[in-house]
């Protein structure tokens, strides 16, 4: 079994405020992108000239511009300091938000939409949260802002229904510019500023490497994975909200749908990770995940025209959601190399982004060809591509990432250390950048004595 050193596996101070000061920020952002999903659809209707299509282009094309531009920004933060990129990019987002909420048309909300996505300060909060963060506990930091993600989307999910019969649509995009304010106030008055920034291979894209990264298959299955999950999820509420009005349940009710089966499918999911995770049945328990996805969206086909089709439908959907959700970002890190991973993680993060942008895209050609059927039925078949695409994976390695500060090492002392370090216990890998004075290594958790570890890493 693992062992850590007592305290030392905990969070410092500084590390504390900057994982929730950073989920903060993150936080505010996605509930600015996602309180509008599952109301949407609805509030379209009444605009001039809309079309279905012209509804999903509204919902997706943040995810356009955020796929475009996300490295990018990550990269200028490298050269002009994380704090300036992210207060640009939060403005940014606050104008297309103010863009949003004043226009009269659905082409001015696509406009605005497209530049909420231009704000794009994702990679740049992960190298952020990098440079604020010792190696040995950088993992847990992430983990915080990841958790936070999570719960932004959920909450996103069930106010966007209640916000919407208080303020209404425009209402929500002046509030999400209030909340990307707040989020520069974050940056400037609560969160640390780093000594220095600079390239962090475990969380930031490095050019050179995209060759690698983009030739590795198994990476490539979790890409296509995270793309169809958020193109899936994208296209449903272009449908479902306008299903359950249809059943007779007023907009701002919505929630009392999306509440409960948010909580529930989000209990539902936790033993899965736990067999996935602690009992290694990773393959079985992804693969099932993604056949219940199809099921699901097969089964909002076939009966959405009853609530209890709709209700059962949506909390499956979830369910398997949120379980694919936690497992694709921990099985891009298994697979990666440890010097490798930041790069890894921006091609998924783009992929996630892009599939949000053909969800809208795609989903409203659909409804707009077959109707609301066509819409489930297009989430449906995407996920059976996925199946057939998952049942091809590899086993994982059950592999994590650790990383240990070595200082300036020459050449003969990096290959004597890697050598040391891969007899110890647990250790698959280890390898050293000297550029980076970091040691990256694969290690089974479950087997390796993090004390043996830590005592070799250079106190900064």
């Amino acid at each position: 079994m693992a062992k850590a050193k007592g305290g030392s596996t905990g969070l410092n101070a500084i590390e504390r405020r900057a994982a929730y000061s950073l989920s903060g920020i993150f936080s505010l952002r996605m509930l600015g992108l996602f309180l509008i999903l599952p109301v949407f659809a609805l509030y379209a209707e009444g605009l001039p000239e809309v079309t279905p299509l012209l509804v999903g282009l509204a919902i997706g094309v943040y995810g356009l511009t955020q796929a475009l531009l996300q490295i990018p920004f990550g990269m200028l933060s490298d050269r002009i300091g994380r704090k300036p990129v992210l207060i640009g990019g939060l403005l940014i987002f606050a104008l297309g938000s103010v863009v949003a909420a004043n226009a009269e048309t659905i082409y001015g909300i696509i406009f605005g939409r497209a530049l909420q996505g231009s704000g794009a300060i994702a990679a740049v909060i992960m190298a952020l949260a990098a440079d604020l963060s010792r190696e040995q506990r950088r993992l847990r930091m992430m983990a915080i802002i990841g958790i936070s993600i999570g719960v932004a989307f959920a909450v996103a999910l069930v106010m966007g229904p209640i916000l919407n019969s208080w303020i209404g649509v425009p209402g929500i995009f002046w509030l999400t510019a209030i909340l990307a304010l707040a989020g520069i106030v974050i940056v400037i008055f609560v969160v640390p500023t780093p000594k220095e920034s600079h390239l962090h291979r475990d969380a930031e894209a490095v050019p050179g490497q995209f060759g690698k990264v983009l030739k590795e298959p198994e990476l490539l299955r979790l890409d296509f994975g995270i793309l169809t999950l958020h193109m899936s999820l994208t296209a449903m509420f272009l449908a479902y909200p306008l299903a359950l009005r249809d059943l007779g349940l007023e907009a701002g009710h919505h929630w009392m749908v999306y509440l409960p089966v948010m909580l529930l499918s989000m209990i539902v999911m936790v033993p899965f990770v736990i067999m996935a995770e602690s009992r290694r049945k990773m393959r079985p328990v992804f693969v099932g995940a993604v056949a219940a996805l199809a099921g699901a969206s097969l089964l909002l086909f076939g009966f959405h025209g009853t609530m209890t089709g709709m209700v059962l439908g949506l909390f499956i959907f979830f369910t398997a959601f949120n379980l694919l959700e936690a497992t694709l970002p921990s099985l891009v890190a298994k697979i990666a190399p440890g010097e490798r991973k930041g790069t890894a993680m921006g091609v998924y993060s783009s992929s996630q982004f892009i599939g949000a942008f053909l969800g809208g895209a795609l989903g409203g050609w659909f409804y707009t060809r077959y109707g609301m059927e066509g819409t489930f039925l297009l989430c449906a078949g995407m996920a059976g591509v996925w199946f057939l695409v998952s049942r091809g994976m590899s086993d994982p390695s059950y592999l994590s990432n650790y990383l240990l500060p070595v200082g300036s090492l020459n050449e003969a002392e990096i290959s004597r250390l890697e050598d040391k370090l891969k007899t110890i216990e647990g250790v698959a890998d280890a390898v050293i950048i000297p550029e980076d004075q970091v040691a990256y290594l694969k290690v089974d958790l479950q087997q390796v004595d993090q004390e043996v570890l830590d005592g070799y890493a250079v106190q900064g």
